[in-house]
């Protein structure tokens, strides 16, 4: 069997990223906590995904902080699976997928998803990155740089 390779001692933060959320059965397992799922038979049945597979990266992402085991809400002998806050924090990558998605993936008349405001109903403002002084930034307007060693 071929070994992922591993960026958890990277110095970039998006392959670190990328290396502590695994695969996209992982993000799409975030996508349905988002979207209110918490039990593992909720997960299976709305991803479709073998258990195996499931079981698997719940135990990774439990492992890697992104989310915690707690008892059933309900009070059954089941467990759930809850958004820790670094869970939470992916909130902005979905976003960003999802909009990115309904942008570049369907015709205007096809039928699709959309993530609205529970207050007011309407579609969310498309995200936009800024600089701290708020002017709108792009790809060209950044340069990474190496943060040194703090002890």
């Amino acid at each position: 069997m071929v070994r992922r390779t591993r960026f958890d001692d990277s110095d970039c933060p998006v392959a670190r990223s990328v290396d502590a959320i695994g695969d996209w059965w992982s993000l799409l397992i975030v996508r349905d906590a988002f979207d209110g799922h918490r039990r593992f038979g909720e997960f299976q049945r709305s991803l479709g995904v073998a258990k195996n597979i499931l079981a698997a990266r719940l135990r990774a992402l439990v492992a890697g902080g992104v989310f915690e085991v707690v008892p059933a809400s309900d009070g059954s002998a089941y467990q759930e699976y809850v958004l820790t806050p670094k869970g939470r924090g992916l909130f902005p990558v979905i976003v960003a997928l999802r909009q990115w998605g309904e942008g570049h993936f369907f015709a205007e008349d096809e039928p699709h998803s959309e993530l609205v405001d529970r207050l007011s109903a309407r579609p969310l403002a498309p995200l936009r990155i800024q600089a701290a002084d708020g002017r709108p930034i792009a790809p060209e307007d950044t340069v990474v740089v190496k943060v040194p060693h703090r002890h």
